[in-house]
């Protein structure tokens, strides 16, 4: 993993040789051509396209074409999303995806997303995912806070906001208009110093 030098102000120049982010189970790394299969498979669950921006089925050509623009994009441009794999250790093998969008007037604020696989759900490793997405974003991008947004009825992505130390910062009804109908959103946020004052 790369790590730019910073200035005063914080911000680093864009990491374009990132690779890879290891933790004790999980890695969050850049996506292989190898990956669509198991892209198109966990995306095309209704109940993990629910609340997502895509529609289940998700298509073979869709996946292809996704892979390959990530392999020229990197973390750091302002206002676009950079999706990273969740890969399991030590295999690496394709279990969910986590994302970052910088933002356009700010870079040094950042939302994050991620999906994980109905099969690997409820055993810590979204946790694990966003936990490592976190530290690299605090430590090794300079960001000073990040936040997510999710629909109010997703409560396993909230908890998993939750456990990070994130806090919840608003709850905005009917303010999105999703897959025919208006749904409620939940507001979280997390600055630099709260994440390097939390245990662990």
């Amino acid at each position: 993993m790369a790590v730019a030098r910073s200035d005063q102000d914080g911000f680093r120049g864009p990491d374009e040789a990132f690779r890879e982010i290891v933790g004790s189970r999980v890695v969050l790394r850049r996506f292989e051509a190898a990956d669509a299969d198991a892209l198109v498979a966990y995306r095309s669950v209704p109940d993990v396209a629910r609340y997502q921006s895509w529609d289940a089925p998700y298509s073979p050509a869709a996946a292809a074409q996704f892979v390959s623009e990530l392999r020229t994009q990197h973390p750091d441009t302002p206002g676009e999303w950079f999706q990273v794999a969740v890969g399991l250790r030590p295999a690496g093998e394709l279990i969910g995806d986590c994302a970052v969008r910088p933002g356009a007037d700010d870079p040094r604020q950042c939302e994050i997303g991620f999906t994980l696989a109905p099969a690997h759900q409820g055993q810590g490793y979204a946790t694990e995912a966003v936990r490592l997405l976190a530290g690299y974003l605090f430590t090794s991008r300079g960001k000073h806070r990040i936040h997510a947004c999710c629909d109010a009825r997703n409560a396993a992505s909230a908890a998993v906001l939750e456990r990070l130390g994130m806090r919840r910062e608003g709850h905005l009804r009917q303010s999105t208009w999703a897959k025919g109908e208006w749904t409620d959103d939940l507001l979280y946020g997390l600055l630099r110093v709260e994440w390097q004052a939390s245990p662990g």
